[in-house]
């Protein structure tokens, strides 16, 4: 009889919303495909949704939030669904709409004075990077390893890029928002009629509100003005290899500390070595027990064949020539007889071929990781942060590497260094369609989580099927935080139909156990 009425309910908003956007872009529940949902979950019914709705207007995501709120039907946004290793467009709670905007992809505006533009959430990295480029316009986006996915939707789950604006979050600069009432919100100088500062001041007048719908469930983005960075008179780039496991301890140190100095400015993204040979390799081809994780000898012949080191990762210096040639010279003094090989810089310099290494074209190879397994390979993230202290780091890498050993599973892993933190993006890779092998990746996240919680680290972004367990880490004062989100929820939201249970905050009629 519930289900009769769940049903019902559902039948009757997707007919009014119908209405509203055409039966072309409304998917029911039967025509789904695994990548409409969770192309890496192995249970095709644990997250399905009951339909999708395809706006392409923000009247029209308007109307649908307010014909939801009045059937009482969740909505599950996604800009373009592309959250791979998080749980792609799926929505925590089974039978909820998912509200797919990728329909809503105009670049609305580039300036390039003010070095920023205005995008809905449908526009991906790779359409705004090949129209930056085709228009010859000297900007360019940072674009993180999934150049498929949205703009707007990478930054609001505070994704990262490689270049110095790869804090994608930081460089948000007002939003257009639908409240889960359907009321429309324009964000700091775009709440006033004619602001025409909204793009380029981060703030307004009293609170500001844009962080406040950052991996939350308290509004829909229908647009954003993105900062980008100008096209830099010259860069240089190179790849270091460190040899050693050990290497990571003074690697940290040096690299925050030039993070702090800002002779470094991007996110430096230190991978061991398996989160490059994955992506040229098979397991299989190394290592054929699946009851261990692979062993010493056979990293080392990895990193032979493909000239790594254990720990690799990419610097990139932008400006001046002048200074940046100075700036390398530090660099090579200060990792000279660390790495695996002498420093070699590539150099660009505005008037060589077009476009610079900034504006390179986005590139698919980085998603190829999950080939590791096979062809039906998978994965997914725990993702902690650090102090951005090196024994503290190497520390956690040696017991988060015991747990990959503990579960049969490889160790595959970067560290993202920032000024004064890092994060530790831990990739589980498995077979999805082998149950032991999925058994094992997510007890292992489980684990990974609790054991970062134990030592007073919590998850930077989290699965589905983790969003809760990382939630509950976050637990000063009774939950404080949480009784806070419950708060703000239950007065924005009091409907309670949008995205329940998204990191841990649910609508009153779904909490369990009640706010504390």
């Amino acid at each position: 009889m519930a289900y009769d009425f769940v049903t019902q309910k559902l039948e009757c908003a997707l007919k009014a919303m119908t209405s509203v956007i055409g039966a072309d872009w409304i998917q029911s529940r039967d025509a789904l495909t695994r990548p409409l949902l969770d192309a890496y979950e192995p249970d095709a019914l644990k997250h399905r949704a009951g339909a999708v709705v395809q706006p392409c207007c923000t009247e029209e995501v308007r109307a649908i939030v307010r014909i939801a709120a009045e059937h009482s039907v969740q909505l599950w946004p996604v800009s373009r669904g592309c959250n791979l290793g998080y749980g792609g467009s799926a929505p925590l709670l089974a039978g909820s709409v998912i509200l797919d905007l990728r329909r809503m992809n105009r670049i609305l505006e580039v300036d390039t004075a003010g070095a920023f533009c205005v995008v809905e959430p449908g526009v991906g990295f790779a359409q705004l990077s090949e129209y930056l480029q085709r228009e010859h316009i000297p900007l360019c986006p940072s674009i993180p390893g999934n150049p498929t996915g949205s703009l707007i939707g990478n930054a609001l789950e505070r994704g990262i890029g490689y270049h110095p604006y790869g804090e994608h979050a930081n460089y948000l600069c007002g939003l257009e928002v639908v409240l889960p009432t359907g009321n429309l919100l324009r964000t700091g100088m775009g709440a006033l009629k004619n602001g025409s500062c909204w793009h380029r001041y981060p703030a307004g007048l009293g609170a500001a509100w844009d962080q406040m719908f950052v991996q939350s469930n308290l509004g829909i983005v229908t647009r954003a003005g993105v900062w980008l960075m100008p096209e830099p008179e010259a860069c240089l780039r190179t790849q270091v290899a460190l040899p050693n496991f050990s290497d990571l301890e003074w690697a940290i140190e040096s690299l925050a500390e030039l993070r702090l100095q800002r002779l470094v400015e991007h996110p430096i993204i230190v991978g061991n070595f398996l989160h490059d040979a994955a992506v040229h390799s098979h397991r299989n081809e190394w290592h054929s027990d699946d009851d261990t994780s692979i062993p010493d000898a056979v990293v080392t012949r990895i990193m032979d064949q493909y000239g790594l080191g254990w720990w690799n990762f990419p610097l990139m210096l932008c400006g001046y020539p002048e200074v940046i040639r100075a700036q390398a010279k530090i660099l090579e003094r200060r990792f000279a007889g660390k790495v695996h090989y002498p420093l070699q810089f590539e150099g660009w310099v505005r008037g060589d071929a077009y476009p610079s290494p900034l504006a390179t074209a986005p590139s698919l190879t980085g998603l190829k990781v999950v080939d590791w397994e096979g062809a039906d390979g998978a994965h997914l993230f725990s993702a902690p942060v650090l102090p951005a202290v090196g024994r503290l780091a190497s520390y956690h890498a040696r017991r988060s590497q015991r747990f990959f050993e503990l579960h049969s599973t490889d160790y595959c892993c970067t560290f993202v260094v920032g000024p004064r933190h890092v994060r530790n993006i831990n990739t589980i890779l498995f077979r999805l369609n082998d149950p032991v092998s999925v058994a094992r990746a997510h007890a292992l996240c489980g684990a990974l989580i609790e054991d970062a919680h134990a030592h007073g680290y919590g998850e930077y972004r989290a699965h589905l099927d983790f969003m809760q367990k990382a939630a509950d880490s976050y637990d000063f004062w009774n939950h404080a935080q949480r009784a806070l989100n419950n708060l703000v929820k239950d007065a924005i939201d009091p409907a309670g139909i949008l995205a329940p249970g998204k990191n841990g905050v649910w609508p009153k009629r779904l909490r369990e156990p009640p706010s504390c």
